[in-house]
């Protein structure tokens, strides 16, 4: 003890070392009494001892009084050397302290000077916090702050209200310092949170915001991929399928990597730090998928997780992987509790992927915190959230509002599995590619009736009406099925069909480059295995919908925040694939359908895979995504205020042999990606939205352009007759009505939508190029 307190030479801790000394006197001078005593009481430090020998008692005593007296003269002489360190001064101290050590009462006076030395630091608390309670007083704020009557921050005292009678609600609020005074309130309400002014009496140069380092690093393309599959970790059937996935893809994802390497011309590529986080993989949400793997649930949301975490990894991004709501606090740093209280430092990542199950467990635990950070977010979302939906108050006014939806972000933050939302970004998955050599021999080896349904769990066939063409299917081809069954209890199919039970996915790929036909039963919707079977040389046959599925008349969307119509089994493989590989037909009608078999029997193909579903494909992709869009940057305002300057005349011009409206060439245009030279202006039919507008022209809608046709000038360009204008939030908007010659713009951009259609309006449609076997990509968005 005596060592701890002269290391520093400070008169408040020589101060404090002299009471404790002089207590230590006080309490032997006390016990010199009672030596002579058979039994001593309860001391003041709560020891028990007992001594004999009231002579032996006061030579020990005299002894403790010039050990004491040694001492004093060393503190004292020590407290002249003006904190130089004099370590042979302080090993005389100890070797004279060492000497005098009573026979028979070590072990007592040790214990003694324990209690002596624990009093000497409550001692030392006490007295910092009477100073600390000086210098509150000195500054004028003592424990009655008085809260701000302030216009700039009109919450703050129902704030204050708040947290008198709730502050206790959430460990987090101790955890920052409020200890149920309106002053911890105040400190609190104006530094973590920004609800009150910042006090004029604290010192606010004390704790500066941390910055992240402005420092950029490369990053390099990845083609081992051992350590991402120790970040993916174990104990889940669900991650043991993805990483069986990983490994057996890994050659194919190398091979991508230098391909995409040598096309990028190897530029410099900044390397972003990256949360991944598989909400709905979490036992917090469920984890309903795990259980599943092996009895034939779903995989295509695993399928595209693996694929994710894959592209991410190989394109050289400082990766982290969570599958558990400890592991997302752990990483993103927040406050013990229940997420009441914000992030006080920067966040740590500069994107976070995660789906609609980890948005939900984000904002349980970074409460306030996600508002300011929510621009990082990508949504891995499989069929889309259209802009109406995500609005929240233009959601629960108009009755969009769903279980999902209403985040308020920017829709192209959310990344959907087939690229049938334009207003989201399209990230997808993978399917295996097939070399030259083993396309041959699937062409050689094709067993031209042989049929493989699309259906691994027994309740899809269980579908009405499946019997009917299957019987048709059945007079044509041998019908093999994959159902899944434990063996006391067969699946209940037709007995013509020949049930291999689930399949290994190797085993799985064996059979479909043996089969002709792969047929769905219009149920799962949009998974990946059509893509799959079109891959291994199978032509898809599919039902048609009549009327289209949707959240209106079918229970499956139902709640779900789109209103896409979904008019097959798989619209994609449909609309950007279709024949020869892809077949759609209404299976309702027996005729068409016996038509359609027969034609398949007659029809050669070879395998296919469109680009974008490559492993080159989907790293091309997720790489522009990740270098050009910004959420976090605030749009500069179009027109600007400039613009009568800087341009002469409209920026808007005819493009040339074409009646679609582009930039003019010779303006200088404006940041933005994807850039303006892929823009394609056009107006849609009543009734027709954007989506449909773009792709008759051979087009997609592009949302990033809407804020720049949001405007006057354009509806000039456009010849639209406009007796009156309005701006408001609705997701139709900018629109015109020709009858009544109304013109309309948005006012809310997060409602721009190329989804919204009425009757009642044309729609302006800013629509753009794009790249063959890569729809999400203009041809310059590289």
């Amino acid at each position: 003890m005596v060592r701890r307190c002269l290391v520093t030479f400070k008169p408040f801790r020589i101060f404090v070392v002299g009471i404790g000394f002089f207590s230590l006197c006080f309490l032997m001078t006390s016990l010199g009494g009672q030596f002579s005593a058979k039994r001593l009481g309860d001391s003041p430090f709560t020891i028990r001892t007992e001594v004999l020998g009231g002579m032996e008692s006061r030579g020990v005593l005299r002894k403790i009084s010039d050990m004491l007296e040694v001492i004093m003269k060393r503190i004292d002489s020590l407290s002249k050397l003006d904190n130089a360190n004099d370590s042979r001064r302080l090993e005389e101290l100890s070797s004279a302290i060492n000497r005098i050590q009573p026979a028979g009462l070590v072990e007592r006076i040790q214990a003694i000077a324990q209690n002596v030395s624990n009093m000497a630091v409550r001692v030392e608390q006490i007295l910092q916090n009477s100073m600390a309670a000086g210098r509150v007083v000195r500054d004028g704020t003592s424990g009655q702050c008085e809260v701000p009557r302030d216009p700039r921050f009109p919450d703050c005292p129902g704030k204050v209200d708040w947290m008198r009678a709730r502050w206790t609600s959430d460990p987090c609020y101790a955890f920052y310092g409020v200890d149920g005074s309106d002053c911890s309130f105040l400190i609190y309400l104006s530094e973590v949170e920004w609800f009150c002014p910042p006090l004029p009496w604290r010192n606010h140069t004390t704790s500066p915001t941390v910055r992240k380092s402005s420092t950029k690093r490369q990053a390099a393309f990845r083609t081992d991929l051992g350590a991402l599959l120790e970040q993916v970790g174990t104990g889940k059937e669900s991650l043991s399928f993805m990483k069986r996935r990983i490994r057996r893809l890994a050659a194919q994802w190398a091979t991508a990597a230098q391909r995409l390497d040598v096309k990028l011309r190897r530029r410099w590529r900044e390397q972003k730090k990256i949360l991944v986080h598989v909400g709905f993989l979490t036992e917090e949400s469920g984890d309903v998928f795990s259980p599943k793997v092996l009895k034939g649930g779903p995989l295509g949301e695993m399928v595209q997780w693996a694929d994710i975490l894959t592209a991410l990894y190989i394109l050289g991004h400082n990766l982290k992987v969570s599958v558990s709501v400890k592991e997302l606090q752990g990483y993103l740093g927040v406050p013990p509790g229940r997420g009441s209280c914000p992030l006080t430092g920067p966040l740590p990542f500069d994107l976070i992927y995660t789906d609609y199950h980890g948005l939900q467990q984000m904002r349980q635990h970074m409460g306030l915190s996600l508002k300011k950070h929510k621009c990082h977010i990508r949504v891995i979302d499989t069929f889309g959230t259209e802009p109406a939906y995500n609005h929240e108050e233009y959601a629960t006014l108009h009755g969009y509002r769903t279980n999902w939806g209403y985040w308020n972000l920017n829709s192209r933050q959310y990344m959907t599995m087939f690229p049938h939302t334009p207003d989201n970004s399209f990230m997808g998955f993978v399917s295996e590619e097939l070399n030259d050599t083993e396309k041959r021999n699937i062409q050689q080896n094709k067993v031209k009736n042989m049929a493989v349904v699309y259906g691994k769990e027994a309740s899809m066939w269980k579908l009405q009406g499946k019997e009917r063409f299957l019987q048709i299917l059945h007079r044509y081809m041998e019908v093999h099925g994959t159902v899944y069954y434990e063996t006391q209890r067969p699946p209940e199919v037709p007995a013509f069909v020949k049930n291999h039970g689930l399949l290994p996915q190797q085993e799985l790929q064996q059979l479909l480059r043996k089969a002709k036909l792969f047929i769905g039963f219009g149920f799962p919707y949009e998974g990946p295995a059509p893509l799959e079977a079109i891959a291994n040389g199978c032509i898809y046959l599919q039902p048609k919908f009549h009327p289209p599925h949707s959240s209106l008349n079918h229970e499956f969307f139902r709640g779900k925040p789109t209103s896409r119509e979904v008019s097959s089994q798989h619209p994609y493989a449909e609309q950007y694939i279709g024949r020869p590989h892809v077949m759609t037909v209404d299976f309702n009608n027996s005729e068409e359908f016996e038509t359609a078999v027969r034609e398949i029997m007659r029809t050669k193909v070879e395998p296919f895979l469109p680009y974008e579903y490559t492993c080159e494909g989907m790293l091309e992709r997720v790489h522009a995504y990740i270098q050009h869009q910004d959420f976090c940057t605030p749009e500069a305002p179009f027109p600007p205020t400039n613009a009568s300057v800087t341009w002469q005349g409209s920026p808007f011009a005819l493009l040339p042999n074409s009646t679609l409206l582009g930039w003019a060439p010779n303006i200088s245009a404006p940041p933005s990606w994807p850039p303006l030279s892929a823009l394609r202006l056009l107006v849609s039919a009543e009734g027709q939205s954007c989506v449909e507008a773009c792709q008759r022209s051979g087009l997609v809608c592009e949302p990033a352009f809407f804020r720049f046709v949001n405007n006057k000038d354009v509806l000039s360009r456009l010849e639209v007759q406009c007796e009156v204008f309005e701006v408001e939030m609705n997701h139709m908007f900018p629109a015109f009505s020709v009858s009544q010659r109304e013109c309309s713009l948005q006012k809310e951009p997060l409602l721009f939508s190329c989804a919204g259609f009425s009757t009642k309006y044309r729609r302006v449609c800013p629509c753009r190029d794009f790249r063959k076997g890569q729809v999400a990509l203009c041809r310059n968005c590289l």
